[in-house]
């Protein structure tokens, strides 16, 4: 079975369309749903909660051990080369697996919650009954996980889209309605209320996926027939040997998603000292610390959610086409990648940056919060490349050089953490720029090992088209935002404003100066077509 370029490319970016709708659904649930669970709880609830939450969470990392990215890996090459026999077995020899780390993490999370709080791990021993109930959340979360990969394999990105909205509403309702009912009770049961949540979500989306997986066997036994053979290669595999391999490719993916929270904790323990020692007291250390991590960082992330989309869907793709010898395909989809990322992380970055201070300050209420959002912006750009590379090199079955990178510029982000925050010139800006340096480093020695294993080199034509174009767009945002400031004095209005007629410039822009290819704009779900037959009739697109 081939696959030509643009069939390759239309299935990327429709999974990529689909699972960032999601993303940005299951986000604006959540974020609504703190609003109501902050004002049951109150924040000495939350802060139970919050309590709990990190035990359950490593434990659900560790669990996994990147299992479904490995799964994904595996099962689009078994796909490709029409060995359906191999893919089957594949997720079950997962599944096997998940069932043996779901349960012995989940009774670990369990016997741990009265040792985590007798050796002071846990300040408040409130806290215990949030870690036991979600302890039996970890075992169920494992198997959404694994089955997720085996379905990504495939390319359905619809089954991961559609379970995470389904978990996340269940998650939000279970939270709301059991933090309300146990609230007489006591905060420590009302926080353990919320956290069934978690469990309530996990259980009503692994139903959601088991429809997903009815209905891909029927279409597989419409298509393949019921009695399945396997290929001479993998009749010959054992089961060890597809262990060994799940293993291999999953484990680097799971030091990577440790690493996140390790150097979180480091900066936890750097940043807010470095403030003090450039002149800063402890509660204006905390608060600039808080401008960071709780308000610039998540702009980011929510900046960057389709290219951690586009991550997702890339992995697959890009295993399809290695399992085939595709090699022009692989480079085109790498390249496409790449693009799709400068084109929506440029205007990401221009609105933030030159916006900072309104943004911080109608979203947070937090006007001082701007320095820092201004120079995270940076990293929207460097952080749309370090995961698009990333999702290639995982997919191309280098699981370990991404793993290696981000130790790497964890170092380095570590070091300027140290020197630049203490400068009282840079502050907790010094912090926001050891940030971008990190997720820079790690892009950039990314790309150099996607151009050893791809051939893939930075398209600087398209590159500085893109930047042109996000150069006009930055003119037209401050220039709209400032006239109108200075004329009505509505920052809500201005900002927004801003915002609308600096996205139409740019892609007017784009289309002027050639910024998007047309086999780009023309897949692109459902607005694509439409698009190039506009630009086509202004003489844009020969």
């Amino acid at each position: 079975m081939t696959e030509t370029k643009s069939t390759g490319n239309e299935k990327l970016l429709r999974g990529t369309f689909i699972l960032t709708i999601a993303s940005f659904v299951v986000k604006v649930i959540g974020s609504l749903n703190w609003i109501f669970v902050s004002r049951i709880l109150g924040g000495e609830g939350i802060g139970l909660y919050q309590m709990a939450f990190p035990i359950y969470f490593f434990a659900m990392t560790v669990s996994q051990a990147g299992v479904p990215v490995a799964i994904s890996i595996i099962t689009a090459e078994r796909v490709a080369l029409n060995d359906i026999f191999g893919a089957r077995r594949v997720f079950r020899i997962s599944m096997a697996l998940m069932f043996l780390t779901g349960v012995i993490f989940s009774v670990l999370t369990y016997l741990s919650a009265s040792w985590l709080i007798e050796w002071q791990f846990i300040r408040d021993a409130r806290a215990y009954m949030s870690v036991v109930v979600l302890a039996p959340t970890v075992f169920f979360v494992t198997f959404l996980a694994a089955s997720r990969g085996y379905l990504q394999g495939w390319q359905r990105m619809t089954p991961t889209a559609v379970s995470q909205i389904v978990e996340q509403i269940f998650r939000v309702i279970t939270m709301i309605v059991l933090a309300d009912l146990l609230l007489p009770w006591g905060l420590d049961y009302a926080a353990a209320g919320a956290s069934l949540g978690a469990l309530a979500g996990a259980v009503t989306g692994l139903i959601v996926l088991v429809y997903f997986h009815i209905k891909l066997n029927k279409e597989i036994e419409q298509t393949y027939g019921t009695d399945l053979k396997p290929t001479p290669q993998s009749a010959n595999e054992s089961t060890f040997s597809i262990i060994k391999r799940i293993f291999t490719l999953s484990l680097p993916v799971s030091a990577a998603s440790i690493m996140l929270p390790v150097v979180s904790n480091i900066d936890l323990m750097i940043v807010p000292q470095r403030l003090e020692v450039a002149g800063y007291s402890v509660r204006q250390a905390t608060e600039l610390f808080g401008y960071l991590n709780g308000m610039a960082v998540p702009l980011i992330n929510l900046a960057t959610i389709l290219t951690a989309s586009l991550a997702v869907s890339i992995v697959p793709a890009i295993s399809e086409a290695r399992a085939l010898k595709q090699t022009e395909r692989i480079y085109n989809q790498t390249a496409a990648g790449i693009r799709i990322a400068n084109f929506v992380c440029f205007p990401a970055f221009v609105v933030i940056f030159f916006l900072a201070t309104p943004i911080s300050s109608l979203i947070y209420n937090a006007p001082g919060a701007g320095p820092a959002v201004m120079i995270s912006a940076v990293s929207i750009i460097l952080l749309g490349m370090h995961q698009v590379s990333t999702g290639v090199l995982q997919g191309l079955g280098h699981t370990t050089i991404p793993m290696v990178n981000m130790t790497l510029a964890a170092v380095v982000k570590i070091f300027l953490n140290w020197t630049l925050t203490a400068i009282p010139a840079f502050g907790i800006m010094g912090a926001a720029w050891a940030t971008a340096a990190d997720v820079g480093v790690a892009a950039v020695i990314n790309l150099y090992f996607v151009h050893k294993y791809t051939g893939y080199k930075m398209e600087w034509g398209q590159l500085f088209k893109t930047i042109c174009a996000a150069g006009v767009m930055a003119f037209v945002v401050k220039f709209f935002y400032e006239l109108t400031m200075a004329k009505w004095q509505i920052e809500i209005i201005s900002t927004f404003g801003a915002v609308f007629v600096g996205v139409a410039v740019y892609l007017a822009a784009v289309a002027l100066f050639g910024a998007m290819l047309r086999e780009d704009m023309e897949r692109i779900p459902m607005v694509g077509r439409f698009a190039v037959k506009i630009f086509s009739r202004l003489g844009i697109f020969k």
